[in-house]
């Protein structure tokens, strides 16, 4: 039976629809995108305690005249990392809003990497109640694989331990990726989807095709977010995935994707961020931006507006979420022109954007999560070669997260392979930092576009080790140590001097500063960067994104971790020399 206050709530609201109480608000004159009925009409949209409870005028304590502004639902981001923004979560729903954002999925895999069951706990608590609902879905691979160490280590008795203590916040099980361990009938990974049944789990699949994927999709995951090519997400969509087309700082694949949406299978598509760096939110926004980009490639605007709103919804099962009609919650935002979504009013649970105060909600502090046993020296980076010796380098591709293995002549000086900026190959290391094993794994990258100094960083998907780059050892034993003096962040060394420092003190990941201030530090960061790096256009938007995507075993050709260079191809360690 409902409970007193939630019945007399009710009441109320079925009063206001009948139109014999105010409403509390009222939008008069707006032309509705309505994406239940995929058409674009004049409503009068009154809302009463937080839900929409109709499309016809009446009185209400506040009007706002619409006058023709297009009025659409709040943007659902179907998979997101915000510990990727680099901000809390209270920050981060404050960076958002005012972009149409009014809830989000986030996969927390990242600090549960770093900081297990412990980490979970603190982005659930640090982001109850915020005006952006924060969903979470359980992270299945932690660690993603056992190529790289950890900070934890989570098992099937803990995502559905997870899944019943916190039924209305976790909806399911996050991005199934170790694909091959899946597919090759692992018991481990199987029984972590087993844990979730009845529930949402999404996938994380780049490049399977075939019998392969056949075997993933009939193991449980239902989505996919990894497409890079329009054949992959054709043969996955037909297999009855829903295809979640990613726009993010680094991962940019919407262009490529998007012709493949159509009138019939549009419902089958998502727009996701996956990865949004704080600078693109602020500057750009957030799913507003990918919502423009769609229709710019031809989608049409109801569409669009779907594939941000109702589509994710439905997929993750949020009832009476992702649409303005009666009953659903009263999220929703006032557009002047569709093409350029161009928002001007914000609207959260009946409330406007302005009206909040995101400054109330905090945050606790986790514990430290910086563990380098001894100091990182010249001997600890060094790489002994041969003369005429031949390397494996990881090599970047713009635009994407995948990497290539390139094969290159070494540069060899007094019997060490070393950095070539002449070719725009660094040396690479990743350092252990969660359980002080002493791990450090080297390795050289291509196309980060250093010409001296060194770049360093703890955000390093997904065991997020302590990852540097650069021209020249003692610059990156200088950017190195000042992660591990100030617990976690990025860095950029030149010269033999720090030039520039982002301090991440919650888990090495996030900041507990405001917007501003993060802000404020990467554009410092980004113009050390620049001092060090091959002159536009070379110098490269996002290098600290991209450095932090090589040490991820999963999505390959070639990566390094703590434990060495590694084939994603064959899923096994690979020699650096030829």
């Amino acid at each position: 039976m409902p409970e007193p206050e939630k019945l007399d709530t009710c009441r109320r609201r079925l009063a206001v629809a009948r139109g014999d109480a105010p409403a509390d608000l009222l939008i008069k004159g707006a032309r509705l995108v309505n994406v239940l009925s995929g058409e674009i009409h004049e409503a009068d949209v009154a809302v009463a305690d937080g839900v929409v409870v109709g499309f016809s005028g009446r009185e209400a304590a506040r009007v706002i005249e619409a006058d023709g502004r297009y009025l659409c639902p709040g943007l659902i981001d179907g998979h997101i990392h915000i510990e990727s923004t680099l901000l809390s979560p209270p920050v981060f729903a404050r960076a958002v809003a005012p972009h149409g954002t009014c809830a989000v999925m986030c996969d927390p895999h990242e600090i549960a990497n770093v900081l297990g069951l412990a980490g979970i706990e603190y982005m659930l608590a640090c982001s109850r109640d915020l005006p952006v609902t924060c969903y979470f879905m359980m992270p299945s691979c932690v660690p993603a694989t056992d190529m790289a160490t950890s900070g934890a280590r989570l098992g099937a008795t803990d995502v559905a331990a997870m899944l019943a203590r916190h039924p209305d916040r976790i909806l399911g099980l996050a991005e199934v990726m170790n694909y091959p361990g899946v597919v090759a009938g692992d018991a481990d990974m199987l029984r972590k989807i087993r844990a979730a049944r009845g529930r949402v789990i999404d996938g994380h699949a780049p490049g399977l095709t075939g019998r392969a994927l056949d075997a993933y999709v009939t193991a449980g995951p239902g989505s996919d977010h990894e497409c890079t090519h329009l054949e992959e997400a054709r043969e996955k969509l037909r297999r009855g995935m829903h295809i979640m087309i990613r726009q993010g700082s680094t991962e940019q694949n919407l262009e490529e994707l998007i012709p493949l949406v159509t009138a019939e299978n549009a419902g089958r598509f998502s727009l996701v961020s996956d990865d949004r760096d704080p600078v693109d939110l602020s500057r750009k926004g957030h799913l507003n931006a990918l919502v423009a980009q769609a229709m710019a490639c031809g989608v049409p605007p109801v569409t669009a507006v779907a594939m941000a709103s109702i589509n994710p919804a439905r997929y993750f099962n949020l009832r009476r979420r992702g649409a303005v009609a009666p009953g659903y919650r009263a999220d929703f935002v006032l557009v002047n022109d569709l093409k350029s979504f161009d928002i001007t009013d914000v609207f959260l649970e009946g409330r406007h954007v302005a009206d909040m105060e995101f400054s109330d909600y905090s945050c606790l502090t986790p514990p430290r999560a910086m563990h380098v046993a001894g100091d990182v020296t010249e001997a600890r980076l060094a790489i002994p070669a041969q003369k005429g010796a031949r390397i494996k380098a990881i090599g970047l591709i713009p635009g994407q997260i995948v990497t290539e293995c390139r094969v290159m002549d070494a540069l060899v000086r007094d019997g060490l392979a070393v950095a070539d900026p002449s070719r725009d190959l660094a040396k690479l290391a990743v350092i252990e930092r969660h359980k002080a094993t002493g791990n450090i794994g080297l390795g050289f990258i291509a196309g980060l576009k250093l010409q001296n100094g060194a770049i360093a960083g703890t955000v390093a998907h997904d065991a997020h080790n302590l990852i540097v780059a650069g021209a020249n050892d003692a610059d990156m034993i200088l950017a190195a140590q000042a992660l591990m003096v100030s617990g976690g962040g990025f860095a950029v060394a030149g010269g033999g001097r720090l030039l520039a420092q982002v301090r991440l003190p919650v888990a090495g990941l996030m900041s507990d500063a405001p917007l501003e201030v993060v802000m404020e530090g990467l554009v410092a960061l980004r113009a050390a960067y620049r001092q060090i790096a091959r002159p536009k256009p070379e110098a490269l938007d996002h290098p600290f994104m991209a450095m932090s995507f090589v040490s991820l075993e999963v999505i390959g050709a070639l990566r390094l971790t703590d434990q060495g260079l590694f084939d994603v191809a064959s899923f096994s360690r690979t020699p650096l020399f030829v």
